[in-house]
């Protein structure tokens, strides 16, 4: 079994890994950067077809990697993925595909030993310090009583949506009216599907994204995450508020769900006779469910001792581990802010973990800059 060293190692090569592993390399320190995926950008490929950001170019870039696009332009899911390729192979980032963690551990000496496999074949990479970029939305989240629904019904989640080509004949049940949800909705209506959104209404932005109000009040808006964070009585009002109802409805609007004959109901509630239930009691009877309900990190791999609460959660304090020295964690929501899970939050966090990692003595007391 080979055996490497490296200074910091980083878990995840999406984009919160590859912004981490530009600061690292600009220390100086050798590092390595860990993703399961087969290609840089392959987290993005793997998201549906439709999946166009809410972000304009420069709120969607890598810092100094602005995307080849118009300023008020969005990109699509696979337009991010080539181009965090090609910033790699541009920047000569020390990235490693298709390499799976398998256990992250630690030594009594305090060394962290990652357990991988590439292509089959089992490695050990040892590092003095570990960020932990894998993601905030890998693991699903469906309702306990799906596995109560007639077996007949194919049930996706909404990570797993490719596009409406791969639904069943016959009406689509969403569960889950969020973004993503709506999305998804729309792609089977405009397919010719019967498409039912079940869920209540989270709110929605006042204006249409890509016009030049929507513009000027999205603006503001990215501004105003970036400072509602977790150190202010607002940030904290926020981050709770987000937790329990998710985010408003930035780019579809009830208006485009009605225009497209999807029809709205309330929450899915439970199971009879195998078929799902709204409440107030109506019965449907889906070709296929979508559950769009939801997604939480996937650390299962964490089996470092304090590292992760009793719900798989990691217990840390803006990006650093409270009981594990060494070890931090970018891309999380609202890890510091509430742009922290969005790309121009995560620089800044990815510089805040690393201060604080890369000096042992200030890790109790690191500080985020503005």
């Amino acid at each position: 079994m080979s055996v490497e060293r490296f200074d910091v190692a980083v878990v995840g090569g999406g984009v919160a890994g590859l912004i981490t592993g530009r600061r690292i390399a600009e220390r100086g320190l050798r590092s390595v950067i860990l993703d399961e995926h087969e290609r840089v950008g392959d987290a993005w490929r793997e998201r549906y077809e439709s999946l166009r950001l809410f972000s304009y170019r420069r709120y969607a870039s890598p810092p100094g990697a602005p995307l080849p696009m118009a300023r008020w332009d969005c990109p699509t899911g696979v337009q991010l993925a080539d181009h965090l390729e090609a910033m790699v192979r541009r920047e000569a980032l020390p990235v490693r595909c298709g390499v799976r963690v398998d256990r992250l551990s630690r030594r009594a000496d305090g060394t962290f030993v990652l357990e991988t496999t590439s292509a089959g074949a089992a490695s050990r990479v040892l590092a003095d310090a570990v960020v932990v970029a894998t993601g905030a939305h890998r693991r699903p989240v469906v309702p306990p009583f799906a596995d109560l629904l007639d077996p007949g019904i194919p049930q996706l989640h909404s990570l797993g949506y490719r596009s409406a080509a791969g639904l069943a004949p016959g009406p689509v049940l969403v569960v889950g009216a969020g973004n993503s949800g709506t999305d998804i909705a729309l792609d089977a209506a405009r397919a010719g599907h019967e498409t039912v959104l079940a869920g209540r209404h989270p709110g929605q932005t006042p204006f249409e994204l890509d016009s030049p109000r929507g513009r000027l009040a999205s603006t503001a808006m990215l501004f105003a995450l970036r400072h509602l964070t977790v150190r202010t009585p607002m940030g904290r009002r926020m981050k709770e508020r987000l937790r329990d109802h998710g985010l408003l409805l930035i780019r579809n609007k009830l208006a485009h769900l009605d225009a497209a004959g999807v029809r709205r109901l309330g929450r899915v509630v439970g199971a009879r006779n195998g078929l799902p239930v709204v409440a107030g009691g109506d019965v449907l009877r889906p070709g296929t469910i979508v559950w769009a309900t939801g997604s939480r990190p996937d650390l299962r791999f964490l089996d470092v001792e304090g590292a992760l609460d009793d719900d798989g959660e990691p217990v840390q304090t803006e990006g650093i581990a409270d009981r594990v020295p060494g070890l931090g964690f970018v891309g999380l929501d609202f890890q510091y802010s509430a742009a922290s899970g969005t790309i121009q939050g995560m620089d800044r966090d990815a510089r805040a973990v690393l201060r604080a990692l890369l000096a042992p003595a200030r890790r109790r007391s690191h500080t985020v800059a503005a």
